[in-house]
């Protein structure tokens, strides 16, 4: 496919903040690996879940309570139909990726043990490391990283080597947020299932960019955020094999994640509501299943086309800038450019792009160990969106270009 399926020029006046100035420039968002923006179609559902029908959910005999409950479960059922979950009730809403995570190694605590092995990919975003490391302090299981090559993509061979009867849990990201290499989830699923380990993939960077579909992958658990996916923030998804699930106790205590509570026992409720305690985030909920159908519209499939043709575009023009050097290059990669320019700072950078209107993410990305490999403090990451254009890839380079020549 090619930019003529997409009509970018109608795409973006979907999304009211691409028309607004910083420093006097248009805005170029180019940050859409942090968080994307949310077109007005999304916009209008928040505002009418607030105007016409407000209210908590799953216990109300009210009208209101009954309507926020059926469009709240049918968002659920959306996203169960988007990533292809077998059964509605293993889609469990959550606040985020991190959220979602979190709750999966909270409930490990009790299945995992002293010398069990746990596997972590060199590339995660700290949201999936840092809450293995603390599984493996409360319980004295192994942690293992997977190594990576100077091209940013995971040794293979190696991970085969590590894994044992020891091997409990595989934990990797689909598409790494610093990089943007694809992983072979589905090799590194395969590959663990035989040793009789369970995978949790963190697809808050896939997500965007393309659809898994977690029965075919055989994965247990997947992990995405709706800020990722045009939708608000402070929600989203854990899918997780219901027989997981059963296994899993429950992360937090309280209401609405309850069959029976008395003083002397308490019954947990069945999935999903064994994982939602409290009131959720109805309006997020809702929004979340808004921003799929936008996305759906639009389609996947175009999505991926043009921005690979902007990633090939702006990979090309960046490489033009003496000095510049590109940190992900790996063959199977999606619309994330991270680079420096020798002898600067990437956050001098980044500060004279946005005076020019650009916004680019700079620093570690939550990703120390990836900087610490390349043994850098950084880098300028420019991440593009379907609703970026060509016109825009040109001013940053050319933003970058000067740069280069104010700082050098």
């Amino acid at each position: 496919m090619t930019k003529a399926m997409l009509n970018v020029e109608n795409i973006r006046n979907d999304f009211p903040i691409l028309k607004r100035q910083v420093n006097g420039k248009p805005l170029v968002y180019l940050d859409n690996a942090a968080t994307s923006q949310t077109p007005k179609q999304v916009m209008d559902a928040i505002v009418d879940y607030y105007s016409h029908y407000n209210a908590n959910i799953h216990r109300g005999v009210h009208t209101l309570s009954q309507e926020a409950t059926d469009i709240y479960e049918q968002a659920r059922v959306k996203i169960q139909k988007h990533f292809n979950a077998a059964k509605v009730h293993e889609i469990i809403f959550t606040s985020g990726t991190t959220h979602g995570i979190n709750l999966v190694a909270n409930g490990f605590s009790s299945l995992i043990k002293k010398g069990d092995e746990v596997l972590v990919s060199a590339m995660e975003h700290h949201s999936n490391i840092v809450p293995w490391q603390m599984l493996c302090e409360r319980t004295g299981a192994v942690l293992k990283v997977i190594p990576m090559n100077q091209e940013g993509e995971l040794l293979m061979d190696a991970y085969s080597d590590m894994l044992t009867e020891r091997t409990k849990l595989v934990f990797c990201n689909h598409i790494s947020n610093a990089l943007g290499t694809i992983n072979p989830i589905a090799e590194i699923i395969e590959k663990a299932h035989k040793v009789g380990a369970a995978v949790l993939i963190d697809g808050a960077q896939a997500a965007p960019h393309l659809v898994a579909d977690v029965q075919a992958l055989d994965v247990d658990f997947y992990v995405v955020s709706a800020h990722k996916l045009c939708g608000p923030t402070g929600i989203g998804a854990l899918y997780g094999k219901e027989a997981w699930l059963n296994k899993l106790p429950p992360y937090q205590g309280g209401g609405e994640m309850i069959a029976e509570v008395t003083f002397e026992k308490t019954t947990y409720a069945d999935l999903p509501h064994k994982f939602e305690a409290g009131t959720p985030n109805i309006c997020g909920g809702i929004a979340f299943g808004a921003a799929l159908d936008y996305l759906q519209k639009i389609g996947f499939g175009n999505i991926a086309a043009y921005e690979n043709e902007l990633l090939t575009y702006a990979t090309a023009e960046l490489l033009k800038i003496q000095g510049l050097k590109i940190y992900g290059t790996a063959s199977e990669k999606t619309s994330v450019i991270s680079f420096n320019i020798e002898g600067i700072h990437p956050y001098d950078i980044g500060t004279i792009l946005d005076k020019m209107g650009i916004a680019v993410r700079t620093g570690h990305h939550c990703a120390q160990p990836i900087m610490d490999f390349y043994r850098i403090p950084g880098t300028v990451r420019a991440s593009f969106a379907f609703y970026n254009t060509m016109a825009e890839v040109d001013a940053l380079v050319q933003g970058v270009q000067k740069a280069k020549d104010m700082l050098l």
